[in-house]
């Protein structure tokens, strides 16, 4: 967990013709909230967003999701904004969907469900801003 190299191959190349997906599970529309500048941030860095929450149509001019099993894809990345006590619930969605990778956000631990996941062969990135670690390795 947290190793550089997965990070960095998390992260990944994202192109125009090729972008790197990302289901942000807890976005929020208030624009203030960090899941919607760290999104938004994301998304101006090519990288095409999926959000998943049930309580809104769309956020960042994207269609919202009830939830990953309801995406018309698989997505490179999870990406949580989400209290621990959901990371175990989401973990067992992703195993079910064979999802790669999960990213839950600075501030949030879950280490039980993070065993989970790379038990299951899912890179995790625990506890880290996904924007912060795009700027890191973001030539300037």
């Amino acid at each position: 967990m947290n190793e550089p190299e997965i990070i960095r191959s998390t992260l990944g190349v994202t192109t125009a013709e090729h972008p790197r997906t990302i289901a942000v599970i807890g976005l929020s529309e208030d624009s203030a909230k960090p899941s919607h500048y760290v999104s938004a941030y994301m998304q101006q860095h090519g990288y095409k967003l999926y959000p998943i929450n049930p309580s809104i149509p769309d956020v960042l001019g994207e269609k919202s999701y009830a939830s990953l099993s309801d995406l018309p894809i698989k997505p490179d990345i999870v990406n949580v904004f989400r209290l621990p006590k959901f990371i175990p619930a989401i973990v067992e969605e992703m195993i079910q969907l064979g999802l790669p990778n999960l990213w839950v956000q600075l501030g949030i631990v879950n280490r039980e469900a993070a065993a989970r996941a790379e038990a299951a062969g899912i890179h995790v990135v625990m506890d880290h801003c996904i924007m912060v670690e795009h700027r890191h390795l973001t030539p300037r």
